[in-house]
C-alpha cells in the first residue's frame, strides 16, 4: 500500500474552518418513529446473519467509508477489494445530529445498487466475534429500524472472492436521498457541521484513506475540489 503522489485540493487547512461548538459522542434519542437499539436486537441480526454458517469461518467487513478510517473493532487482517453491483454515494439523508444540524443537515456516505466500489476488508477475530460485530452495530445501527441495514456481499481481493458484511442503504427506509447532482452535494458538504465534527472532514478523511490504500475515486475526488472550492469562497474571498 504506497502513498498516492495526487494532491488533494480540499486539506486540513479547509476544515479547520468548520468546527463543532463541542464535540461529543453520545447517542441522542431517536427520532419519532425510530427506538433505540438494544444487545437484543444486536444479537438477533447476528443469529439471521450467521444462521447455519459455522461459527468458525472467516468473517470479514468490507467498508467503503468511515469505517476505512474508523473500524469500529478489532481486526487481524486488512485487505482492499472492488465490489461489483453496489456503488459509494451520499445517499443516507438527512443527518441533523453527528455531521449536520437542522440548520445544515448533512448526507452520509451509504451503498447504493448499480456500479461497482473500491474498498478495504477487515477480517474479524474469529474467537471474538459477536463482540465486535456489537460493537459495529451499536455504531452503524444505534436505532432501529435502520436505513442501511447490513448484508452479504462478495468482494473481489486479488484471486480470492471473499463474502463480507456491509452496509447497503434501504431505498425505502425514508432516509434514502437521490436525485441531487455533484454540485448540489457540495453545497452540502461544504456547511454541514454537527456534534462529531463537520462532512467536510468526513470528506477528507475518506479519500485521504482511499488514496493511501491505492484506491482512487473519481466521484469523490471531484467532491473534495468542489468543496474546498465553496469553503474558500465562503471563508478567503475577502482575505
Amino acid at each position: 500500500m504506497s502513498q498516492s503522489k495526487r494532491q488533494m485540493r480540499l486539506t486540513p487547512r479547509h476544515v479547520a474552518y468548520l468546527q463543532p461548538e463541542t464535540i461529543h459522542e453520545a447517542l441522542p434519542a431517536p427520532p419519532s418513529g425510530l427506538r433505540m437499539a438494544s444487545a437484543a436486537d444486536h444479537r438477533a441480526t447476528i443469529d439471521r446473519l450467521f444462521a447455519g454458517t459455522d461459527p468458525h469461518d472467516e468473517t470479514w467487513i468490507f467498508a467503503y467509508g468511515s469505517l476505512i478510517w474508523r473500524p469500529a473493532c478489532e481486526h487481524v487482517e486488512t485487505r482492499t477489494g472492488l465490489l461489483h453491483g453496489w456503488h459509494r454515494a451520499f445517499c443516507l439523508g438527512w443527518n441533523t445530529l453527528y455531521r449536520g444540524s437542522e440548520k445544515t443537515p448533512g448526507l452520509m456516505l451509504a451503498l447504493d445498487r448499480g456500479g461497482a466500489c473500491k474498498g478495504a476488508l477487515y477480517r474479524l477475530p474469529p474467537e471474538r466475534r459477536d463482540e465486535n460485530l456489537i460493537a459495529l452495530f451499536e455504531r452503524e445501527m444505534g436505532w432501529v429500524p435502520t436505513a442501511f441495514p447490513p448484508r452479504w456481499v462478495k468482494v473481489r481481493s486479488g484471486e480470492r472472492v471473499i463474502r463480507a458484511l456491509t452496509f447497503c442503504i434501504d431505498r425505502s427506509s425514508g432516509r434514502y436521498v437521490s436525485g441531487l447532482n455533484d454540485a448540489e452535494i457540495a453545497d452540502v458538504l461544504a456547511r454541514a457541521v454537527g456534534t462529531r465534527g463537520s462532512m467536510a472532514e468526513y470528506l477528507h478523511a475518506t479519500v485521504e484513506h482511499l488514496e493511501h490504500l491505492g484506491l482512487h475515486d473519481r466521484h469523490l475526488w471531484r467532491l473534495q475540489h468542489l468543496v474546498a472550492e465553496r469553503i474558500e469562497a465562503a471563508y478567503e474571498a475577502n482575505k
